[in-house]
């Protein structure tokens, strides 16, 4: 359906694709993988005709319908969330509004027109209708309250909704078009649990091709049939989920390593023979015999080795057994009760996550247990010895944009050596030239890491995270678990990702209308215990 061939692409100095080529046919799940600047969003681009190639061909049929999702809204303003969202679902819905116009018209019977617009309301109700338009409200409807929306929320001005609730609206404008190639960049960036969970069935259903960037590897798992790797200027294909495409790359790599082991042996051994000998007359031929065959070796370049990025805490000073103490928090917004008598204990080295729907209070428990919100009722209390790091998505907004990487840790901690403070920020995965970026030029994972930098560099002994992972990349959050993992100090936190909450959760408090619950155990056991991963889910996906 869709084929790139021999493509190469460049910007500037820096080579993104030379003759790389791969095929997306009807109907395919596809995984679009690569480091950052490695130019997924290039190919998306190429594939809208948004961008054009240096060299090769991208192949597509001139009335394929293509939906792009971006990581860029632009101003939604003027309309509800249906109307907004309708706006976007295509023909479909340009002829539903069409509609409207020629009723209008109908109901002027001295018009000088009326004759035309019967004749053309004939044509528009019958093309509306094999398109499905008389079912996109509803269906408009469906998928607004898969991705979270209340009644109240569809029916609002959204201007009004905060920049995620806006990217979730140009999602569901993609998703009502059904066109026949879906291009999703980041999807689930803004996305609770039970949106996400809602969007794999809906990906796995679609009838439409869909390529897919995806930081959230369960999605990838479950979604994707097929990983397409930009690796250095080349593409690769694999034919599986993202776990078989790791393993298969690791292989390759294993090989690749060894082979290049076994080439610099041999040279070294052909290279030694040849130094020897050299000087003897005796061995002239054979040494000019081998120094022509080591000209004619094709060399392996050496293998390129991801860096994993490690982050290393310095040591937490020991708390008190009891760190935090909620008793009977109450609160509310207006009339909307999120707490009604909310009690829980948090004992030292406990992790914590805090889960359930939207508007259950995750959030604001959080706020007040790190004191940056007072409870109406009840009381929260922080235990003897316990030091405190509270990561929240306001905090990246809190970063001077003016600064650079490097200064924004130094004004965070004058009386560190600047050595200490560069190998800090290498660690968060800020290299070389990064440590100069200006943070106003940040990408939301950047700043997610330079934020989560300074709060770990203090060595807190309690962690209060509200939603750490999002923005970053597989990569980076696999580092990050492994650090939780030796980290010697009490975690309460909210994540969407599963394979966080998989990896760090040791109780699982959910928060409901029912009131609060707490599962001891696993996120894995809450799972099994509950047959569902999430509490907004009748069952657990499979």
């Amino acid at each position: 359906m869709i084929s790139i061939s021999n493509v190469s692409k460049q910007y500037g100095g820096q080579i993104l694709f030379v003759e790389a080529s791969f095929f997306l046919g009807p109907g395919e799940k596809v995984g679009l993988v690569g480091p950052n600047g490695a130019g997924k969003s290039t190919i998306f681009r190429l594939i809208t005709g948004e961008e054009q190639p240096d060299d090769g061909i991208v192949d597509r049929p001139k009335r394929i319908t293509i939906g792009y999702f971006r990581q860029d809204v632009g101003d939604l303003k003027g309309r509800s969330v249906l109307a907004e969202t309708l706006s976007g679902a295509g023909e479909a819905g340009r002829l539903g509004e069409e509609l409207k116009d020629l009723e209008a018209k109908l109901n002027d019977h001295e018009s000088p027109d009326f004759a035309d617009a019967v004749e053309r309301y004939g044509e528009v109700q019958a093309r509306f209708q094999e398109l499905g338009g008389y079912d996109l409200e509803a269906r408009a409807q469906a998928i607004l309250a898969g991705l979270g929306f209340s009644p109240a929320f569809v029916a609002g001005d959204v201007g009004n909704l905060s920049g995620g609730w806006k990217m979730r609206v140009a999602l569901a404008q993609i998703l009502l078009a059904r066109p026949e190639v879906l291009l999703l960049d980041e999807p689930t960036n803004y996305l609770d649990i039970e949106s996400i969970l809602w969007l794999e069935g809906f990906l796995r259903d679609y009838q439409g091709a869909v390529l897919m960037t995806c930081h959230d590897r369960d999605v990838m798992n479950r979604v994707v049939k097929k990983i397409i790797e930009i690796d250095a200027g080349d593409i690769k294909s694999y034919s599986g989920d993202y776990e078989f495409y790791e393993a298969q790359r690791a292989i390759a790599a294993a090989q690749y390593e060894a082979q290049y082991e076994r080439q610099q042996a041999m040279l070294a051994k052909e290279k030694a023979f040849i130094e020897r000998f050299k000087a003897r007359a005796s061995h002239a031929a054979q040494v000019q015999s081998r120094v022509k065959k080591l000209d004619k070796i094709e060399k392996i370049e050496p293998p390129r080795r991801v860096i994993e990025k490690t982050f290393d805490f310095k040591k937490a000073a020991r708390s008190g057994d009891d760190v935090i103490k909620v008793e009977g928090v109450a609160k509310k917004y207006g009339e909307k009760v999120v707490h009604g008598g909310t009690s829980l204990l948090v004992r030292r080295n406990e992790r914590w996550a805090v889960m359930g729907e939207n508007g259950s209070g995750k959030t604001t428990l959080l706020k007040m247990i790190a004191g940056g919100l007072t409870p109406d009722a009840g009381a929260v209390g922080i235990g003897a010895s316990v030091t405190m790091g509270y990561f929240a998505q306001h905090q990246m907004e809190q970063l001077s944009a003016d600064r650079t990487v490097i200064e924004e840790l130094v004004a965070h901690s004058p009386t560190t050596n600047l050595g200490t403070l560069r190998s800090l920020a290498g660690a968060f995965g800020f290299h070389g030239d990064d440590h100069e970026k200006p943070i106003r030029i940040l990408s939301g994972g950047e700043k997610a890491r330079l934020a989560l930098a300074k709060i770990l560099f203090d060595a807190p002994n309690l962690l209060v995270l509200d939603e750490p992972t999002n923005h970053l990349d597989i990569v980076t959050k696999r580092a990050l678990v492994k650090a939780l993992a030796t980290y010697e100090g009490t975690i309460v936190f909210v994540s969407h990702d599963r394979n966080f909450l998989r990896a760090i959760a040791t109780r699982v408090l959910e928060l409901s209308k029912d009131g609060p619950r707490v599962y001891g155990g696993t996120y894995d056991e809450y799972v099994s215990s509950t047959g569902r991963e999430a509490p907004g889910m009748r069952q657990a996906q499979t």
